[in-house]
């Protein structure tokens, strides 16, 4: 007998089962947090073309009994105990051109803008933002920080920023209340740093100025950051598959996985600055995926990697806004944060600025992107004169917001108040939760914040009218989207 119990002992640990273990494998339930909608209302703010709705609150509906709704019947189901990727901020870039455009206000539009921008209760409460590294198209001129071939950075300064760039961002910094996370991002090493001692038309980083390079990237942040500018992260490159005839620099794949992992991942953390978020890709969503699987697939690089950006211009390649790859490298790589780093509306037109698409493209975007895991969105420059610039290349854009520098008048977009449906309800913090539409005229995505609000996105593109109810747990408040509209409905 007691062999025979030596025996089964000698079996059960070699299966890795023991006496005391084999109790403890019964299944365990797994409890779902409770969400009861009780007596909670829903407040309604709207914009809408074709009337004077701009982020207004037009309505306040209650929740009824709608235990199983009709198809008959347009719904927005929402589950909040189904939750996803956390939200890190919604906000623009602080640019040369935006800084400069900046400068010719004055000093009360200069503040209408920040509060604007900035203020959670008086405008649209913008919690992050993006600054270039050097020169962009977007600047009223090419310039950089070292002289030519200093290749330990001895002549490194910023000075260039002073006069309009720095002044800006620290205004948008206490204008948000003394916190505004700020990530950087190059166009283009110095042109001596290059194979085609160029700032412009690409090339490529010369392998013996790479550790020079990756040394830039700290000398800027320091440099910022002694001058009371914190830095929040950085990408590796804006958009290293482009040949602009502006500032831009060619990475392949396996070049920027090499130069993350052998030069700019250890400079930073030899520097101390392990902690600054690293983006890569940082350009359009169509080759996304093939991008994040070379990088992250190494994990001698990606251990360095905090996530991928993207942009929204695949388009010009005749493409629609490509979604799903934005999810396949989130369903991928679930533990790398997603990040929009960019986007406007190309080719400024100034008989345009009323055009209701505008905002339009921000709604879709935002509500695909987000939908997709997609953790923080940053339009492009904040401020555009009314050319549509300043820009030393001619490649004039929209912006939400446009300054008239001639008679010291800003001009709002629709796109302002459409991203203000997002940035200013959808809190840092906030959870997305589940959401689905049964009408695909109405697109949705939705939001927990950490008050315990929610806040739940529909947009309209369709002419028509539709009714639709707000569904939570067997409970039902209806309201109606207007024809070109975009609601947020918070439920608190």
């Amino acid at each position: 007998m007691k062999q025979n119990l030596s025996i089964l002992l000698l079996l059960a640990t070699a299966f890795g089962v023991s006496a005391q273990t084999k109790k403890a494998t019964k299944p365990v339930a797994k409890t779902v947090p409770a969400y009861t909608v009780g007596n909670k209302k829903v407040t309604v703010y709207t914009t809408a073309e074709k009337t004077d709705y701009r982020i207004s609150k037009i309505e306040t509906i209650s929740f009824t009994e709608n235990k199983q709704p009709f198809e008959t019947e347009p719904c927005i189901f929402i589950d909040p105990t189904i939750k996803y990727q956390t939200m890190v901020g919604i906000g623009g870039a602080l640019t040369d051109a935006s800084a400069e455009t900046f400068a010719k206000l004055s000093k009360k539009n200069q503040q209408e803008l920040l509060t604007a921008y900035y203020s959670p209760d008086k405008g649209i409460g913008y919690t992050l933002a993006r600054t270039n590294i050097a020169s962009c198209d977007f600047s009223s001129g090419s310039y950089t920080y070292v002289q030519d071939n200093d290749k330990e950075l001895k002549t490194f300064s910023v000075a260039h920023d002073e006069e309009f760039k720095i002044p800006l961002i620290k205004q948008a910094i206490a204008a948000a209340g003394g916190k505004l996370p700020l990530f950087v991002s190059p166009w283009s090493p110095p042109a001596w740093m290059k194979d085609n001692n160029s700032l412009i038309q690409g090339g490529h980083l010369l392998p013996a100025f790479r550790q020079s390079w990756a040394n830039h990237y700290v000398k800027f942040i320091k440099t910022y950051e002694a001058m009371g500018i914190p830095i929040w992260g950085l990408s590796v490159q804006n958009e290293p598959m482009a040949k602009q005839k502006w500032e831009s620099c060619v990475f392949t794949a396996e070049e920027e996985r090499d130069f993350i992992k052998n030069f700019l991942g250890p400079t930073l953390q030899k520097q101390g600055l392990a902690s600054k978020k690293l983006i890569a890709w940082d350009h359009n969503r169509d080759q996304i995926f093939q991008r994040a699987s070379t990088i992250l697939n190494d994990k001698d690089a990606a251990k360095y990697v905090w996530g991928i950006g993207f942009h929204w211009y695949e388009t010009w390649t005749g493409s629609e806004m490509q979604f799903g790859n934005v999810r396949q490298t989130h369903d991928a790589y679930p533990d790398k944060a997603l990040i929009f780093t960019e986007g406007c509306k190309e080719k400024y037109d100034v008989n345009k600025l009323d055009d209701w698409t505008l905002g339009e493209r921000y709604g879709y975007s935002m509500i695909n992107d987000f939908n997709s895991g997609t953790a923080a969105w940053t339009d492009w420059n904040i401020l555009l004169d009314e050319k549509g610039g300043p820009n030393h290349v001619g490649n004039f854009c929209f912006a939400p917001v446009h300054a008239d520098t001639k008679n010291d008048k800003l001009i709002y977009t629709n796109a302002y108040y459409y991203m203000g449906h997002f940035s200013k309800f959808i809190r840092p913090g906030a959870k997305r939760i589940g959401s689905a539409s049964s009408r695909d005229k109405l697109q949705a995505t939705a939001f927990l914040n950490t008050d315990g609000k929610l806040a739940v996105v529909v947009m309209n593109q369709s002419d028509d009218k539709l009714k639709y109810s707000l569904w939570i747990k067997g409970q039902a408040a209806t309201t109606t989207s207007l024809p070109h509209s975009i609601t947020t409905l918070v439920v608190e």
